[in-house]
């Protein structure tokens, strides 16, 4: 496969920095050879790529339209209006900030807008699939505020455990009930959270990070319409846009005031327009009836992989899944560690991550796990049946880690599978 396979053709960098040059080439080559299956990434259109590219990375925008420090904003205005405007009519809200620069800004951010230092903040345990900037005890954070944390009450079939989350609520009175997560792989009851953070007195934010898209696309529900006050997204996985976040507020102007604030000039300086532009452009992606299938087709083929590992008795976290993602218990099925497969399954052209599961007895450098997900494959256009394929094929390697033969010829299929669904350029 020659590297005109993909996207852009840099032949200026390629003049001025052959080193550069050779490394995105070479990445070019990697995607295009081989299959994601890391459920937090995806592949952008050419539209998204050219509007990252545009001149708009030389202007500086501190403030929000019609609100600006410096001069010359009528068409950053411009960009921004429509990033604004486009996001509150996908997610049916009546604010958003599209300045936030990823996902953990996104949500420090947030609790800057909604706490102050000391306060609680009940969000989903790491272990059980909540992210980083929920409450690990490693990031800055949980220096400025109190976590505490709720989990799954059943591992094999991933209910939370809504009764205990209502009791540390009660407990720890909570100014805000995050609901989210970075590797649960089933839906979660707003309706619940909703309910207890009204019955003690917090708000209630969703991290839908993983989620956006199947949101945006009507696959999954929208917490705002369970009465959620805000959602905090990044605009790249599912939403399928470029590496950015976002912070969204149902109706509450004060909130939305608040966020404002909170991002600038609390946190950032100048947004990054280049990037906001690209969100604009994946959000007029994401409103497309085209869109909607695509999502739906992401839940489709994850139980497609499901189905499989059931079938070959491998472990799933939560028995399976309802989203986009999988979080399989390869070192308790196949005696393999979370390390290991990710590092064989990359040779033979597979590439996902691993993971820690609930309880792990292993280490976060080599857990237990692996985590996998169809977002990106959806958009090369695999359907059930060769997500299903593709599914006997991880499991097939790591049965078979020390047979040169069987790696050679799993490699050889991935790299067909490949060129057969190409990555698109467009997506409307």
């Amino acid at each position: 496969m020659d590297d005109t396979t993909i996207n852009m053709e840099h032949s200026r960098l390629k003049t001025e920095d052959a080193a550069i040059y050779k490394a995105i080439k070479g990445e070019e080559k990697r995607q295009a050879e081989g299959l994601e299956l890391i459920p937090s990434e995806n592949y952008v259109s050419r539209a998204v790529l050219e509007t990252l590219g545009s001149v708009l990375t030389n202007k500086y925008s501190e403030g929000y339209p019609g609100k600006r420090y410096y001069g010359g904003q009528e068409f950053t205005d411009d960009v921004e209006n429509l990033a604004r405007d486009r996001a509150r009519k996908l997610f049916n809200c009546k604010y958003a900030n599209v300045q936030p620069l990823s996902g953990a800004p996104a949500n420090v951010a947030m609790f800057f807008a909604l706490m102050k230092p000391g306060d609680t903040v009940l969000g989903m345990d790491l272990s059980h699939g909540g992210h980083l900037t929920h409450g690990s005890p490693a990031t800055v954070m949980t220096k400025v505020f109190n976590f505490v944390r709720y989990g799954m009450k059943d591992l094999e079939t991933g209910e939370i455990d809504y009764d205990a989350l209502l009791k540390t609520a009660k407990k720890e009175k909570p100014k805000i009930i995050l609901a989210g997560y970075s590797a649960y792989s089933r839906e979660l009851d707003y309706e619940k959270f909703v309910e207890i953070g009204r019955e003690v007195g917090a708000y209630t934010v969703a991290d839908m990070a993983h989620v956006a898209g199947l949101i945006a696309g009507g696959s999954h529900k929208n917490p705002f319409d369970y009465g959620f006050d805000v959602i905090t997204t990044t605009t790249h996985k599912t939403l399928r846009g470029p590496r950015g976040g976002m912070i969204l507020v149902r109706n509450s102007e004060d909130l939305a005031k608040a966020v404002n604030k909170a991002v600038f000039p609390g946190l950032q300086g100048g947004p990054h327009m280049s990037q906001i532009a690209a969100k604009a452009v994946c959000f007029k992606e994401a409103l497309s009836p085209s869109f909607k299938k695509y999502t739906k087709q992401i839940l489709k083929n994850a139980k497609a992989m499901e189905k499989v590992f059931h079938a070959r008795n491998i472990r799933m976290l939560a028995g399976g899944t309802s989203n986009h993602l999988i979080l399989a218990d390869v070192f308790g099925s196949l005696n393999v560690g979370g390390k290991d497969a990710q590092t064989v399954l990359d040779k033979v052209g597979i590439t996902l991550n691993m993971n820690m599961i609930a309880n792990d007895p292993r280490k976060p450098m080599d857990p237990s796990g692996i985590r996998f997900g169809t977002p990106a494959i959806t958009t090369r256009g695999f359907g059930e049946k060769e997500c299903a394929r593709v599914a006997e094929l991880i499991i097939d390697t790591l049965e078979n880690m020390d047979d040169a033969n069987t790696k050679k010829k799993i490699r050889y299929e991935i790299f067909e599978l490949s060129k057969n669904f190409p990555i698109p350029d467009s997506f409307v």
